[in-house]
C-alpha cells in the first residue's frame, strides 16, 4: 500500500485527507489568507527561502502573527518535505503550498472557548497532472488574450500580497476561455498596460531587448526574478516597463513565467502571430539556461510526464 501523504496543520502532522479547517475560517468567510506556491527540481525545494520571505511580508502587512518565525516555518516545511517524499518516486517533483490565515473569525466566540488561533498549512502535491497538460505548449506556445477584467490596481489592492483574495483572476480566465478554449489570460490595468497573467509574469523580447511590465501592479514572481538575473548573465538588456498591447503585437518573442512551468513561450496575441508565431530563439536560449539551472529539462520533464497520464 502506498504511503499516504501528510499535512502539516498548526504544529501536527495529519493524514491529508484528514486535514481540515474551520468552516468560520477567515480565509472562507473574506479570503483572508496569505499563501505560497514553490516547487521542487530533481526532487529539492527551489528558493524555497525566497517564497516564505514573499509569504511573512504578505502577514506583515495583514497583520497575522502566525506564531511561527521565519526560520521555524522553513524548518516545519522542510520537514513537511521529508515526510512525503516515500510518497513520491526518486527525483520526482511536487508542489509545496503553503496557507496562512488569521484563524476563525471572532463572531463566533461560543465555539471557540479557547483563544481562536491562526491557521498553518503546509502541504505537497504531485506536479505531474499539472505540467503534463503543457507538454505541447513549450513546442506551439499559448495563445495570450486579454479579457474585460482588468487587472486590480495596487492603489486599491496590493497584488504584490499572495492572498486568497483573486476571484478577478478566475474572471480573467473565464473570459479568455470563452475567446479561446485554451487561451492564457493577460491582465491590462486601468491604463491600458499589460500587468500579468493569473498566477503568472509576462515578458516580451523585442529588438534584442528583454522588456517585462513594471513591478507596480504585478505579483513579483520568484521565478520571474531569476529569468531576469540568468538573461543579465547572458547579455541579455533587461528593461522593467510600461508595456502597451501595440507592443506585444510587434514583440519578435514573448513568454509567461510562473513556479509550476517555468518559462512557457505565448505566440499568439489576441489572435494575432507573436514574431514567427513560433517559439523564439532567445526564449529557446533562456529555457536552456533556466534548464542548466534547476538541472531539469523542463521540456523533456513535461513530455514524460504527458505519457505517464496517458496509462
Amino acid at each position: 500500500m502506498a504511503p499516504q501523504r501528510q499535512v502539516y496543520l498548526n504544529g501536527q502532522f495529519v493524514p491529508e485527507n484528514e486535514a481540515c479547517i474551520s468552516i468560520f475560517d477567515s480565509a472562507l468567510s473574506v479570503g483572508d489568507m496569505v499563501f505560497e506556491f514553490a516547487r521542487t527540481f530533481n526532487g529539492e525545494p527551489f528558493h524555497l527561502r525566497d517564497h516564505l520571505e514573499r509569504l511573512y511580508t504578505g502577514l506583515k502587512i495583514l497583520e497575522i502573527d502566525c506564531g511561527l518565525t521565519i526560520e521555524e516555518m522553513e524548518a516545519a516545511t522542510l520537514k513537511t518535505v521529508e515526510i512525503n517524499r516515500p510518497c513520491y518516486s526518486t527525483g520526482e517533483d511536487f508542489q509545496i503550498v503553503h496557507n496562512v490565515s488569521r484563524g476563525p473569525v471572532g463572531y463566533y466566540p461560543i465555539l471557540f472557548p479557547e483563544e481562536a488561533r491562526p491557521t498553518v498549512v503546509i502541504g505537497t502535491w504531485v506536479m505531474s497532472l499539472q505540467i503534463a497538460a503543457l507538454a505541447e505548449a513549450y513546442e506551439t506556445g499559448v495563445h495570450a488574450v486579454t479579457p474585460l477584467q482588468q487587472a486590480i490596481p495596487a492603489r486599491l489592492i496590493d497584488p504584490k500580497i499572495k492572498t486568497r483574495s483573486r476571484v478577478y483572476y478566475q474572471i480573467a480566465d473565464l473570459q479568455a476561455k470563452k475567446i479561446d478554449p485554451k487561451s492564457w489570460a493577460l491582465l491590462l490595468d486601468e491604463n491600458g498596460f499589460v500587468t500579468e497573467g493569473t498566477r503568472s509574469n509576462f515578458f516580451i523580447i523585442k529588438e534584442g531587448q528583454l522588456l517585462t511590465p513594471e513591478p507596480r501592479n504585478i505579483l513579483r514572481g520568484v521565478t520571474r526574478q531569476r529569468v531576469l538575473v540568468l538573461a543579465r548573465e547572458m547579455g541579455l538588456p533587461c528593461r522593467e516597463c510600461n508595456i502597451e498591447p501595440y507592443d506585444v503585437i510587434t514583440a519578435d518573442e514573448a513568454f509567461y513565467t510562473g513556479t509550476s512551468f517555468s518559462i512557457l513561450p505565448a505566440t499568439r496575441f489576441n489572435s494575432h502571430p507573436i514574431g514567427s508565431g513560433r517559439p523564439g530563439p532567445i526564449t529557446e536560449r533562456l529555457i536552456g539556461a533556466w534548464n542548466e539551472m534547476v538541472g531539469v529539462d523542463i521540456k523533456a520533464q513535461a513530455r514524460m510526464y504527458a505519457e505517464l497520464t496517458k496509462h
